[in-house]
């Protein structure tokens, strides 16, 4: 798994996959990030609250820093492949993030995946972030070793 500042470790990656890209959730993700959580259904689905803008903001910059955090913004690759240079807003599809249980053993951890964006739901998006992230963690770890 990864090492303390786990966060800011992916903040220039971008992982490539078939079906998705792994991008570092940034600033710009936040007011369609915002969107999607004012669902009910989502709320209830990720046993969130409700933030004001200003307070997702806020939750972006902290995740940033937090040591036993790493989140990627999930975009569909079809969009961000498709369109001569879509905004990354455009193409996000939901969030993949990676917890650190344990920071004394970063060999252990908990994967949580979102896809938020109701029409890209039941196409595999979701099970492809969470390999992805799997195989980040892995290699980062090996990587730190």
């Amino acid at each position: 798994m990864l090492q303390a500042a786990t966060m800011r470790l992916n903040q220039n990656t971008l992982l490539l996959g078939k079906k998705v890209v792994l991008v570092p959730y940034t600033p710009e993700h936040v007011p369609r990030y915002h969107e999607w959580m004012k669902s009910e259904e989502l709320q209830r689905l990720t046993a969130s609250e409700p933030l004001t803008l200003e307070q997702e903001y806020a939750m972006q910059q902290s995740w940033r820093e937090d040591a036993d955090k790493c989140t990627f913004i999930v975009l569909a690759a079809e969009k961000w492949q498709g369109q001569p240079g879509p905004s990354e807003e455009s193409c996000m599809a939901g969030d993949v993030n990676l917890f650190l249980t344990d920071l004394g053993d970063p060999s252990l951890g908990e994967i949580e995946v979102m896809i938020a964006e109701p029409s890209c739901r039941g196409q595999g998006l979701g099970t492809e972030a969470v390999l992805m992230m799997m195989a980040y963690g892995g290699d980062t770890q090996a990587d730190n070793e």
